[in-house]
């Protein structure tokens, strides 16, 4: 699958191209004591332990018991075990018991644990939506 979804949040590249692969990259954390507001890019994975207010791009993220994010989240992988009032743009999406959603899930493949609190919509959508996904639709009221 391509990286053009990674698109949405850089201005000057058409492409997101990474230096280095995924693999060789350290995963990222934002600490329970950390507030964040604006546009996260990450080109690895990112586990969020404290708040983000914004969207954020990264190849996988994790939103850790704990966490929030308020926002959009591009990525290949999200894996939600704390709490999100937005939408997740994404092929794989996994929800933990723990998770507190309000939104949409725009996914693949999702996987949902029993427990785990949704309030909203979790719409399929095929491979080639998140390969040619250029801009973020506008919320809907």
């Amino acid at each position: 699958m391509g990286l053009s979804m990674f698109a949405l949040s850089r201005r000057s590249d058409a492409r997101f191209a990474p230096a280095r692969s995924s693999a060789e990259l350290p995963p990222s954390f934002l600490g329970s004591g950390i507030r964040v507001r604006g546009v996260l890019e990450i080109e690895g994975e990112l586990t969020i332990q404290g708040f983000v207010a914004g969207r954020i791009a990264a190849l996988k993220l994790i939103i850790a018991p704990g966490g929030r994010v308020e926002g959009d989240i591009v990525a290949r992988e999200v894996v939600v075990s704390g709490n999100l009032n937005g939408r997740i743009f994404a092929p794989n999406v996994t929800v933990e018991e723990t998770a507190h959603i309000d939104g949409r899930i725009f996914h693949n493949t999702i996987t949902v644990a029993r427990g785990a609190h949704f309030d909203g919509r979790m719409p399929w959508r095929p491979v080639n939506f998140f390969e040619t996904l250029d801009q973020l639709p506008e919320t809907q009221p």
